[in-house]
């Protein structure tokens, strides 16, 4: 007998090494009805049978678009017919007044994911982002000139501070194509979001203009070679983060940083420190770029100056220590 087709073998092989849970705990695997988190759906429930799990399929609906509860619905009834042992839905309300609708949908989709995670007491929630969605995720750092920390793209897995529940995504190694591939092996009928093909958000100009200019300039192989970019990134990060959590720790005050602490930190410490104060005073990361942190560097040792921080955060110097107050 043979085996499955190449890109169902090659999903389910992927998510195969997050299933490390107990038997019979849950699994959460979120699902927008398209083909990435339908592939991944399906192979969750393949490969959960084995190492008998529980697989909860859960939807978010943003209400952003007309007839979203009815593709909701749809959604959940699909998850169901897949293999699902329960299935949940839950709807948000997107704040698109700081970072835009993009970051609004992002924050209230992580936001719920989270809370569903909670009530089905399930320790891994699973999400269906590929390796073309890496490589959109490093361009638009670079637009931003966010620095290497938005340059090394999404994480591989990891623990929100302050609680229990994990995020993974098995198929950052595997393409778009791969997806729709296994989809297409199984039977899988998938809905393409509108919103992806929408000229007014940046992401959709970077997957349908940017990306396919750069595959036929350069050559293809583009995706793959940001993915690895970013990878390469984070491991250097990971290096480095440990020496900026402990100048942190002796820098941090309640309402800023006393960048006098570290001197001589260097300039990739300290521009790292100014990033991470910012924050936690409230602005958007997102929407932080270089140009702001350098602005913030450069208040120190002045007086009377104020930089304007997306989040409605303002940034002003007294002496050597970097101050934040609510805009």
């Amino acid at each position: 007998m043979t085996g499955p087709q190449a890109a169902v073998a090659a999903v389910r092989l992927a998510i195969r090494p997050y299933l490390k849970v107990e038997p019979g705990e849950a699994v959460l695997v979120a699902c927008s009805g398209g083909a990435d988190s339908l592939a991944l759906l399906a192979g969750c429930v393949f490969e959960a049978r084995k190492a008998a799990l529980r697989v909860v399929g859960v939807t978010v609906d943003h209400g952003l678009q007309d007839g979203s509860a009815g593709h909701t619905e749809q959604v959940v009834s699909q998850m169901a017919l897949l293999g699902a042992d329960e299935t949940a839905s839950i709807r948000v309300t997107v704040d698109a007044r700081t970072g835009g609708v993009e970051a609004g949908a992002r924050e209230a989709r992580y936001a719920a994911l989270g809370q569903l995670a909670e009530h089905f007491e399930a320790r891994l929630v699973l999400l269906g982002h590929t390796l073309d969605d890496q490589a959109e995720t490093v361009l638009l750092g670079l637009t931003r000139g966010s620095g290497a920390r938005s340059l090394q793209g999404m994480r591989r897995q990891y623990v929100e501070q302050g609680s229990r529940v994990g995020f993974a995504r098995p198929l950052l190694d595997l393409t778009r194509a791969e997806t729709e591939a296994a989809c297409r092996a199984q039977g899988i009928e998938w809905w393409t979001d509108p919103h992806n093909a929408d000229p007014r958000f940046v992401r959709s100009r970077i997957r349908h203009t940017v990306m396919p200019t750069l595959e036929r300039e350069l050559g293809p192989g583009i995706a793959a070679a940001l993915a690895r970019t970013a990878e390469q990134l984070r491991e250097d990060l990971e290096l480095i983060d440990p020496l900026v959590d402990d100048a942190y720790q002796r820098a941090r005050l309640d309402d800023g940083i006393d960048l006098d602490a570290v001197d001589g930190a260097g300039e990739a410490i300290r521009s790292r420190l100014v990033r991470r104060a910012a924050v936690e005073a409230g602005a958007t990361p997102s929407d932080l770029t270089r140009s702001h942190v350098l602005a913030m560097l450069r208040l120190v040792g002045t007086s009377g100056k104020e930089v304007q921080l997306p989040g409605f955060v303002t940034a002003y110097a007294e002496g050597e220590t970097l101050r934040f107050r609510r805009t």
